[in-house]
Parts: structure tokens; sequence; C-alpha cells
């Protein structure tokens, strides 16, 4: 399965003639499913995974752990009253822990969560698993896995690139231990080392050697769901040692999870009642909540919309005027091409900053967002670390992916306000949002 063709279609985004005002359901939090199934896979019992997201990331990751023996099971939850749709809403997934096993050959697409978390669990296989993807794998970092692995006590065929393609030799366990490593470039090199490491023979202790470790949220995240399914955690955020995590051997539970809603998926849906001046409900806001994209609460009001969140969702508002920010993205990396779309049409400058590392995203991101948003008639520079933007009226053009799911809606934000704008390669936002194209003309009321 390819996210592009050579010649990918041009979608004309939609231009908002009034203020949008709808309900928007957003399908399941893709970081959530992804660590959910790794989690589930290495339990010592069955457990159930509801409302998860079906999309290429996820649809990858579910297949990879297919092929190395987990059985799951997918079907149509009695429990839900929503009926299951092709994002998996209403879907129930029963995960059947099996023993691991090679040879097989993995397809991890462009996804880091599958590229970076099973390749430890692929070192508690028996047998060799290689490791392959899209062309953009490639050039994406690996050697913090990697280098920890062979640390740890396994043995990994990469040709010393520190990326893919390569093979993982599985020996049915794995020592484990300490291990240093440098995380400034992904913090799901951390992730994937702690989310097996309840079945290596030693547990884990990984310390973070580098500059920033980025995306902290994330991390927080793969903590509360080790916790939750019976893992013993040791954190700097529960008053452990800074840039240090230990995590104890233990036997993992299974158990029945409801997957969140995906709320950086929900970014451009709020951007739209900002750039409209109109209203958008979420349904099924967590009242608390690790994802990254609850920071939107406070980034979008800054900016100039309010907020309600009560028990059934949120509720964001945009008062018609669009203020720029300065505002540093550290944690939450992957709200940036979002919110450079939007400070694109603010009505004062915008700096976003600590988010070096986007520069390895699905592509370089900040280079990405210059040149597209540039090439409309904006006035974007790059820094060190992120994006300055001083707004300038926009015109209608092309608005270029580089097959990453993120700049496609970017480009479908600044569609609502410009018209004539056309995304080349709508469909790779089925990385992370199946039917994004029907969802969004289906909130202009098309």
């Amino acid at each position: 399965m390819t996210e592009s063709s050579v010649h990918p279609a041009l979608w004309p985004a939609p231009h908002a003639s009034g203020a949008v005002d709808a309900t928007v359901t957003v399908p399941g939090s893709k970081s959530v499913t992804n660590r959910a199934l790794v989690l589930a896979a290495l339990s010592a019992e069955p457990g159930w995974l509801r409302r998860p997201l079906r999309s290429r990331d996820t649809l990858l990751m579910a297949e990879a752990l297919r092929a190395m023996g987990v059985g799951i099971e997918e079907t149509v939850s009695s429990s839900s009253s929503v009926a299951g749709g092709p994002d998996g809403s209403g879907e129930a997934w029963r995960i059947i822990p099996a023993g691991l096993h090679g040879p097989v050959t993995i397809d991890v697409g462009n996804a880091g969560t599958v590229m970076r978390f099973l390749p430890p669990v692929a070192a508690l296989a028996n047998g060799p698993v290689r490791f392959d993807g899209d062309p953009r794998s490639y050039e994406r970092p690996l050697n913090g896995v990697i280098d920890a692995l062979r640390v740890l006590g396994a043995r990994i065929d990469d040709d010393n690139r520190g990326s893919l393609p390569m093979t993982v030799h599985g020996a049915g366990a794995l020592d484990g231990g300490p291990v240093a490593i440098d995380a400034s470039s992904s913090s799901q090199f951390v992730s994937a080392l702690l989310l097996s490491a309840p079945r290596f023979n030693q547990g884990v202790e990984v310390r973070h050697t580098g500059a920033r470790l980025p995306s902290m949220p994330h991390i927080r995240m793969t903590v509360d769901m080790l916790r939750a399914v019976g893992a013993q955690v040791d954190e700097p955020e529960t008053g452990g040692e800074p840039n240090v995590w230990r995590v104890s051997p233990s036997a993992l539970l299974g158990r029945d999870l409801t997957v969140e809603p995906d709320l950086s998926n929900a970014q451009p849906f709020l951007a739209a009642a900002l750039v409209t001046g109109g209203r958008i409900t979420i349904p099924d806001w967590p009242l608390r909540t690790t994802q990254p994209g609850d920071a939107l609460r406070e980034i979008f009001t800054a900016m100039g919309g309010s907020c309600e969140l009560t028990e059934h969702g949120l509720t964001f508002t945009g008062s018609g005027r669009i203020h720029g920010i300065d505002v540093d993205l550290g944690e939450v990396g992957e709200l940036t091409p979002g919110i450079a779309a939007v400070a694109a049409l603010a009505d004062s400058p915008s700096t976003l900053s600590g988010v070096a590392h986007l520069r390895l995203h699905e592509t370089d991101r900040l280079a990405a967002l210059t040149k597209e948003i540039n090439e409309l008639g904006g006035d974007v520079t790059e820094t060190a670390d992120g994006l300055h933007i001083r707004p300038r009226p926009l015109h209608g053009g092309t608005f270029h992916t580089y097959d990453d799911h993120r700049m496609a809606t970017a480009g479908s934000i600044i569609g609502l306000a410009v018209p004539g704008v056309e995304i080349e390669n709508v469909a790779t936002t089925a990385k992370t949002l199946p039917d994004f194209p029907q969802m969004w003309t289906g909130m202009l009321g098309a």
C-alpha cells in the first residue's frame, strides 16, 4: 500500500462561505491505539481495545503483530451505541497474546510508532524479524532504538546505518538492564524501550543523555498506560531522577480499554471555528488526558477563541479575530503545522519555537511549511528551532503535502479563508484520520 502516486490528484480545499457551526466526532487516538496494541500483545492474558482508530498507521501495527503471532479479532462492539464505521468507531478488537515468532517481514509504512515500538518486541520473538517501509522511513532516525537494544542484548543487522531497513534477530528473550540514549530527536525512542521493558529479564533503566527531550506528553502517556496494565514504573514526574525511567520486570494484565478521540486530529476542526468565527463541538473530549492535543484549548484561546469543556465534550468558538502568538511547542510539536496555518491568517506576527525535531518527522515540516505558505504569498522564515510567521494577504495555489498528513490538514485550514487552494495528495490524511475530506466538507454543510 502506498500513500501517493507519481501524480497525486489535487483536491480543491473548500472555501468557507460563513461561520462554521458543527459537531464533529473525531476518531480514536493513534498514539493510544498503537501503544495499547503493543501492551496487549505483550500481556499475559487477552484484552479488549474499544473504539480503536482504523488508519494506515494503526492497521500497519496490527498487521505486524499478527505476523509475529498475536491474535487480533475485529468485531463490532455490542456495548457501543455507535455503529461500526471505517474509522473504528463502535468497533472492538480482542487481542490474544501468543508466542512471538519469526521469520517475518514487517512493513512499517512511514509510521514512527511502528518502526520504533516494534523492534524491542521483535527482540522477544523466536526468529528473525525484518523491518522495511516507505522511502521516507529510511531517512527517519532509528539509531536511539537500535543502539539501545544492542546494549540490552539484542542482535540487529542494519549495515551500520542507524535506520531502516534492518533485521532484528529475536532470541525469545532479552536481558534488559540500564541503557543511556540520546532521545532529543524523538521521544519515541524512550517510549519504545519502556513499552516492552516489563518482558525484559531485568526490566530497563532508560537514561536520556542528550539535549532537550521533545514531546514529553507522549512519554507520560506511555507511563500511564504501562501502569494501567500493572507495570511498575519510576519516572521523573513522580519524584524520580531527572531524565531517567525505570520499569521492573513483570507480567502485564489484559484490560478493557476504550480509546479516547484523537485530540491532535481535532485540531483542523477547532481551527475552522477560529478561522471562520464559528463554533465546533468535539464530543467525548476527555476531562483528563496525556494527549498533546489537549494543549489546543489554551493555544487557540490565546489566538482569539474561547472554549467550554464539559463531561459531554469540548465546544470551541471563534471570535472572528485571529491573534498572533509567541509559543514554545517543544512538548506538543505535532500541533505545529495547524498552528502555523492559523498564524498565517492572523492579525499580528507569530513565533513558534522548540520544534527543531520536526525536521525529522514525516517530512521536514519546518522547511515544508515555510515553502508552501510562502508560495501562497505568505512571509514565513525558519529559525534554529521553529518558525517566524508574518501574516500577509494570501492567494490560491497548490499546497504540497510531502506524504505528510498534517501538511494536508494545514493546507485545508488555509483554504477555508483563501479561495483557490488545492491540496496535493489529500489521501495522505488516511495515515491517522480516515475520511478527512468527507469530514471536512460535512463540517461545512456540503
